[in-house]
């Protein structure tokens, strides 16, 4: 049903509720205060349940080892930059990520009935995990949701047409209300992200398709040919064919999110972080909801019925296998991806955590 690799399919599974209390008590034991704790590790096993691996509890190690540094700030709130009401920018001090991105849905949740469109832009964010973890808040208010991030700091994917790394692989994300489930998208503007390039290199495996390209110009699937000196770097999506259309999303990305927050790659950042640019858009205020949802589901309705290729699989909508498979794993257990496990009880055993206890 949902395609499971053989090693994930003899994976024990984990009840998400234990899995959020074992990433909580870490981070609180790396000195996070609970609040904020707990947003994080909810948003971390979200990713998890909805099948996004790479950006899920993958990636606690990482997080408590910039809480141990001091590049993940344990306290205090953002600095309010400036407040213009339906506009909002903020400078996040390095907080972290998820608990940052929740606090500015909270505030456009809370201004949306007087301001038709909220914005709001985070300048230095710690890493904010799964973007797909977060528009459903908005669309089962019946709102748009628009969320997207850059890292000013890495600049692994190459500009169509040259070879060099200049920005990162810059996520957008988005969230449709529907009248049934809604579609959330989660893509980036690189053919690749980050994440996968690193976990392929680390298992000694290849990627799927030449992604990568070297120096040279010449593509690759070789994941170490990113770690090289030169470093190859990712193709933007469309790859040698259409990437300029990944390239042209890549700097829309950098504009609202490093561009509205007036800090980004110009001020050379030294720590693993964010910028980030949010939305919400309620529909009442133009159309109409009922007038939205009556366009959406028609679209929705004639995309399910058009024919699928032969042999293949029905068409689907952005979203509905991860929501399907959350479902799947909240009722039935957290199936980790194979590496993920190993990592997580090295650092419960350095912070005197148990991991919790799987079952089949």
């Amino acid at each position: 049903m949902f395609n499971f690799s053989s090693d994930m399919q003899s994976s024990p599974k984990y009840p998400s509720a234990s899995l959020i209390r074992f990433a909580q008590a870490l981070m609180e034991k790396a000195g996070l205060p609970p609040d904020r704790a707990e947003v994080v590790a909810e948003t971390l096993v979200e990713a998890d349940l909805m099948g996004h691996s790479t950006h899920g509890l993958e990636l606690l190690p990482a997080y408590l080892k910039s809480l141990a540094s001091g590049e993940m700030e344990r306290s205090g709130d953002p600095l309010v930059l400036n407040d213009t009401g339906s506009t909002l920018t903020w400078d996040g001090r390095y907080l972290p990520g998820p608990w940052l991105v929740h606090q500015a849905i909270d505030q456009a949740l809370d201004r949306i009935e007087q301001y038709p469109v909220v914005t709001a832009a985070i300048r230095c964010s710690h890493h904010i995990g799964c973007l797909a973890a977060y528009p459903e808040r908005a669309t089962k208010e019946g709102l748009l949701m628009l969320l997207s991030c850059s890292d000013p700091r890495n600049a692994t994917v190459a500009p169509f047409g040259g070879v060099d790394g200049v920005y990162s692989p810059n996520p957008i994300a988005v969230g449709i209300p529907t009248g049934k489930e809604p579609i959330i998208i989660d893509i980036s503007a690189s053919t690749t992200a980050n994440g996968l390039v690193a976990r392929t290199q680390k298992e000694g495996g290849q990627l799927p398709h030449p992604w990568l390209m070297e120096k040279t110009g010449q593509l690759t699937t070789e994941p170490s040919a990113m770690f090289a000196d030169p470093p190859a770097t990712i193709l933007p999506l469309g790859g040698l064919d259409a990437g300029y259309k990944g390239f042209a999303l890549g700097l829309l990305v950098e504009a609202l999110t490093s561009g509205l927050a007036g800090y980004g790659r110009a001020d050379q950042p030294d720590k693993w972080g964010a910028s980030v640019f949010l939305q919400l858009i309620n529909p009442e205020a133009f159309g109409g909801k009922e007038g939205m949802m009556r366009q959406m589901d028609f679209l929705v309705n004639r995309s399910l019925e058009s024919d699928s290729l032969p042999g293949g699989e029905p068409v689907r909508l952005p979203g509905s296998r991860a929501l399907r498979l959350r479902d799947h794993q909240r009722k039935n257990g957290v199936q980790l991806y194979p590496t993920v496990e190993p990592a997580l009880r090295r650092v419960g055993e350095h912070y005197g955590v148990d991991f919790p206890e799987g079952g089949e």
